[in-house]
C-alpha cells in the first residue's frame, strides 16, 4: 500500500511540475483599459503630415488606441503587397479578429499589435478600427508609396 502511495504522490508531483511550465509557443498578450477621461474625445489622423478624416469603430480595440494616442503615437509604415501601407503600434492592443475583405481607406487591426490602411483590398482576419473617407484616386496618391508616417494625437470633443 504505501508502494502505491508513493507512486501516486510521485504521479502527482510530475504532473504539477507539468502544468506548471510555461509553453513556449504561448502569446502574452498586455492590454491597457481604456479611461473615461478620454470618453469625449477622438483619435485625429496625419499621414506625412496631412490631416485625415477618419471614421473609427466603436470597439475595445479603438479604445485602446486611443489610450496609447494621449501623447501622440508616431507609426513609421511601409507597403506591402501593392494594395496596403503596415506600421508597428509598438505594443499589443485587444482585438476581435474576424475574416473580412477590406476595401480602399480600411484601418485595421492585424496580428494585436499593427495598424493596416489599404488603399486596395485584402482577405484576411483582421480587426476593423476606421475606415478613412477618401477617394480611391485620393488613398492611391497618399498611401501608395513605398512607406508613410502615421500620427494619431487626441483631439478633444468638448473643445
Amino acid at each position: 500500500m504505501k508502494k502505491v502511495l508513493l507512486v501516486l504522490i510521485m504521479i502527482f508531483g510530475l504532473n504539477l511540475v507539468g502544468c506548471s511550465k510555461k509553453n513556449k509557443n504561448s502569446k502574452t498578450t498586455t492590454t491597457t483599459t481604456y479611461t473615461d477621461d478620454l470618453k469625449d474625445s477622438a483619435i485625429m489622423i496625419k499621414i506625412d503630415g496631412k490631416e485625415i478624416e477618419i471614421t473609427w469603430e466603436n470597439n475595445d480595440s479603438v479604445n485602446e488606441l486611443k489610450n496609447y494616442s494621449k501623447n501622440e503615437l508616431t507609426i513609421s509604415m511601409h507597403q506591402y503587397g501593392g494594395f496596403e501601407q503596415v506600421g508597428a503600434i509598438g505594443k499589443n492592443i485587444k482585438s476581435n479578429d474576424s475574416k473580412i475583405t477590406t476595401s480602399p481607406g480600411d484601418v485595421v487591426l492585424y496580428s494585436d499589435n499593427q495598424i493596416v490602411i489599404f488603399f486596395g483590398s485584402n482577405t484576411w482576419s483582421y480587426t476593423k478600427l476606421g475606415h478613412i473617407n477618401l477617394n480611391k484616386t485620393e488613398l492611391a496618391e497618399l498611401l501608395k508609396k513605398d512607406s508613410v508616417i502615421l500620427t494619431l494625437s487626441i483631439e478633444n470633443k468638448a473643445d
